[in-house]
């Protein structure tokens, strides 16, 4: 960071954000003095009365302008980094003696906005969701990979940059690797950080995938919709499923469900289709104990918001003539525009006749929730 970062007012509503701890100032609130600004200035950010608030990040572009890193009036130096960094190291003891595949850094809700990291063996993954936090993210996973002793780092920067350029990944450290062998309680994974999917898995899911392999279903069948590369699958029959169908629009990852992600194929059947269109289809004799529908992010806007809701209802309104008698429901959201309670009254209009929830699952300790919009993935159990 310069040691003299360009002093930027803010206007009262943005004061407010920044001292109730949100890490994000949007646009719409930045004045035209802030035009003159280029993407990864570091601002130090004052009141009206030129009180120190803080320091963060400037965007060009975006509906975010600035990326709050480090409030108060002392700027971020080498050492709070490493602190930040030595925290969450500690934060995630315990469940690195359950898995080694981790979320290391988890962006905001760590205190480092724009930036994750993930960790599978002694592979590292950073992913930086702003121009502005690219170098700051660089100098993150160095740090961490002296730390940890990482050989590969990979830079994979998410599909939601616009520009090709920036997000074509590439290696910091090492060589591109395989298939890595991905320990998580009684399951083992195989992931592809340089092919597969945001970081090559969703770290997110796992305590769905504990959940699923500690349930009494050992006979029973199973619908995992969405099911991408099977994990979800695996999680079932290690619980004992005697039947599992695995649907997906993906034909490459059902490809990878079947490689990697069963023990036995002849309690798998995998689909390739819309899972919409699919299961408006499915013969009313298919009845499953246990549903799974968990589709990918349906609203990207807030104006998106009303007609991914609509969806989410008519998902559960298809499958739930497909729930055996005593059967469970498990229905996820992992779009941040939707709030928790709009997700579960989605879900009740869709299946309150027959079902109530029974359970909500907390988020890992690798996926902490620091802020309301942080609170993305809502994972519902009904029956």
């Amino acid at each position: 960071m310069p040691l003299r970062p360009q002093r930027y007012q803010l206007d009262k509503t943005s004061t407010q954000v920044v001292r109730s701890g949100h890490p994000w100032i949007f646009r719409s609130h930045l004045s035209t003095a802030a035009t003159v600004f280029q993407t990864g200035r570091w601002l130090h950010l004052v009141d009206h009365a030129n009180q120190s608030l803080g320091f963060g990040l400037y965007d060009e572009e975006g509906l975010i302008g600035i990326r709050v890193m480090r409030t108060g009036a002392t700027p971020p130096d080498k050492a709070w980094w490493e602190k930040k960094l030595h925290d969450a190291i500690k934060k995630r003891v315990p469940l690195r003696n359950y898995t080694n595949g981790y979320r290391l850094l988890h962006g905001e809700n760590d205190g480092v906005p724009g930036i994750v990291i993930d960790v599978y063996g002694d592979t590292a993954v950073l992913q930086t969701y702003a121009a502005s936090v690219d170098g700051v993210g660089r100098y993150l996973v160095s740090l961490a990979a002296h730390e940890l002793g990482f050989k590969t780092i990979i830079w994979k920067p998410p599909s939601k940059r616009k520009s090709a350029e920036v997000r074509k990944q590439r290696i910091l450290r090492g060589s591109p690797p395989g298939v890595i062998d991905v320990r998580e309680g009684k399951l083992n994974l195989k992931v592809e950080p340089w092919e597969g999917q945001k970081s090559g898995a969703f770290l997110d899911l796992r305590g769905l995938r504990k959940w699923v392999a500690s349930q009494p279903i050992k006979g029973k069948r199973v619908l995992n919709t969405f099911c991408y590369t099977g994990t979800l699958g695996l999680a079932a029959e290690v619980a004992g499923a005697r039947e599992i169908w695995n649907v997906d629009i993906s034909e490459g990852a059902l490809a990878t469900a079947q490689k990697f992600h069963c023990i036995d194929k002849k309690h798998h059947r995998w689909i390739a289709a819309d899972i919409f269109e699919w299961l408006g289809t499915l013969a009313p004799k298919e009845m499953f104990d246990l549903i799974i529908i968990d589709p990918p992010q349906m609203a990207a806007t807030g104006q998106q918001v009303p007609g991914a809701l609509r969806s989410y209802r008519k998902l559960f309104q298809l499958a739930l003539p497909h729930l055996s008698p005593g059967g469970t429901l498990v229905g996820c959201c992992c779009t941040s525009r939707i709030s928790r309670a709009e997700f579960k009254l989605s879900v009740d209009q869709a299946v309150s006749k027959r079902l109530s929830m029974k359970q909500s699952l907390a988020a890992e300790d690798d996926h902490p929730v620091g802020f309301n919009e942080g609170d993305y993935l809502k994972m519902l159990i009904y029956r």
